[in-house]
């Protein structure tokens, strides 16, 4: 008889691990809180139209393809290569600024402001990469048993990185690179990280690497929920139940090993291994309720920013516009530093834009577009009243317009908000952070929650609070590394 494993939340990460796990012979079923798949990378369907709710592009698709591979299957989704990446547009210069990853179109948009952009960045990339070759699998896709055995193997990494363990990113760019625009463009994906390029390691810098160099930013035919279901189509395939609005709060416990998670209506459900798709920190503050993530400490845990995210549905065509868009404002520092607990700062917001319609038609009537919006704002923590969410969007929107040179106010036929509020009660995310823990020095690595529990041995991990970290590649990589603790402990 084959060995069971129950998979406790159906995101990305949960359902990639169930995957490799039933395609290796054991009979694995899913619980899932909501009532369908993807956690954060979610979709809403309103009004005739298509929205994305979370991550609206992906790197490092050679994880994906290695995932595929792994599984023995074919990838069941479309993806296309973006060019340009992305457009940057500042509300103190007219210009829009389109990030190729061609250095020739990329330096020619910065040759009045960067002179010798060009070598600059090819500079700055070669150490970005230099970076990232020599950490992703030493340190990214590793399980680590131990503080010491993450020592380690730190000390196997190249020690000419060791100065970017106490630089920030913003700092690492500053050291390549003198005008504000190169320097808040090239640092801008710090954000994709939850927090902001001044506190995000130089380590981190890596990322540019892999958007400008190594692999560059995809998007899926058809929309990103097209990973979510064509992993839900394969989990079918391979007799993969999925049993939806089943939300655990509690446990039982047997001779050292969880015997059972218990949902809201009572029922037990028992498995040989049991997987965690939930915040890996969370599901040990509010069901197990150990002493370490207690609320006190829990709050104390560095977490990333808040997303004040919207979803709107116009009646006209924006051909002026590109699929995905940031507007930044003139006070980007300032703005930076505040942003994670200043409400203050939403007067003035940066933000960014997605138009699903650009390139999936489908994903609105004929005539239309799907536009979905993202302010990084305070989580919970900072800021716990909502209630002029309405005035905060209106202003988003005035801006956006202002910044178009096309009023869309009174085009607007469809419209849908999470506040942080909603993000934390619908994903369970510690005080609505928008990527759960964030990538500080004590919180990476075997420093962030283990993927295997320090209590249950029956019991694992999988998610962006637990190894390696936030973004989508790195759930699969974590699909990966939870794979091989359950097949360890099951073997």
């Amino acid at each position: 008889m084959s060995k069971t494993v129950l998979v406790a939340g159906a995101g990305i990460g949960g359902l990639a691990t169930a995957l490799r796990l039933a395609k290796k012979g054991y009979e694995v079923e899913i619980i899932e809180k909501n009532n369908q798949a993807g956690g954060r990378l979610n979709q809403i369907k309103k009004d005739g139209f298509t929205f994305d709710t979370g991550p609206s592009f992906f790197s490092m698709s050679f994880e994906f393809e290695e995932f595929a591979k792994d599984c023995g299957i074919k990838l069941p989704f479309k993806y296309y290569e973006l060019d340009p990446l992305y457009t940057v547009n500042f509300s103190d210069n007219p210009k829009t600024f389109s990030l190729f990853k061609d250095l020739d179109k990329l330096a020619a948009q910065f040759e009045d402001i960067e002179p010798g952009f060009k070598q600059k960045m090819e500079k700055y990339l070669e150490k970005s990469g230099r970076l990232f070759h020599d950490t992703v699998d030493l340190v990214i896709k590793n399980n680590f048993d131990s503080y010491f055995e993450y020592v380690i193997t730190l000390m196997k990494v190249n020690p000419v990185h060791i100065p970017v363990l106490f630089r920030s990113f913003w700092k690492q760019v500053n050291m390549h690179f003198s005008s504000k625009e190169a320097r808040q463009i090239i640092s801008l994906v710090a954000f994709f990280l939850g927090r902001t390029p001044f506190d995000t390691m130089a380590i981190y810098t890596l990322l540019s690497y892999t958007e400008f160099k190594h692999d560059g930013y995809y998007n899926v035919e058809g929309g990103m929920y097209q990973i979510i279901e064509g992993l839900v189509s394969e989990l079918k395939k391979a007799n993969v139940k999925i049993t939806y609005n089943t939300e655990i709060e509690s446990y039982s416990e047997s001779n050292g090993k969880l015997e059972a998670l218990i949902d809201k209506n009572g029922k037990k459900w028992i498995a040989d291994a049991i997987l965690v798709n939930a915040d890996a920190a969370v599901f040990r503050n509010s069901v197990f309720k150990r002493e370490k993530y207690s609320d006190e400490k829990m709050a104390k845990m560095n977490w990333t920013m808040g997303y004040l995210t919207f979803y709107i549905g116009i009646k006209c065509k924006l051909p002026q516009i590109n699929h995905h868009n940031y507007y930044l404002g003139s006070n980007y520092e300032e703005y930076s530093n505040n942003i994670l607990q200043n409400p203050d700062t939403l007067e003035k917001p940066y933000y960014y834009v997605n138009v699903l319609s650009k390139n999936n038609p489908q994903c609105a009537p004929e005539g239309c577009e799907t536009l979905f919006f993202v302010c990084p704002v305070p989580n919970l923590l900072f800021k716990t009243d909502w209630n002029d969410k309405e005035i905060i969007v209106n202003s988003i929107i005035s801006d956006f317009s202002k910044r178009i040179g096309k009023d869309i106010s009174t085009e607007i036929v469809s419209k849908t908000i999470y506040t942080p509020e909603d993000w934390q009660n619908q994903f369970n995310l510690y005080k609505g952070s928008g990527l759960g823990l964030s990538h500080t020095m004590k919180q990476i690595g075997a420093f962030r929650p283990a993927n295997f529990d320090e209590k249950f041995k029956n019991v694992f991990y999988v998610g962006a609070s637990t190894l390696p970290g936030a973004g989508l590649p790195m759930s699969i990589i974590s699909s990966k590394l939870a794979y091989q603790r359950i097949e360890k402990y099951l073997g």
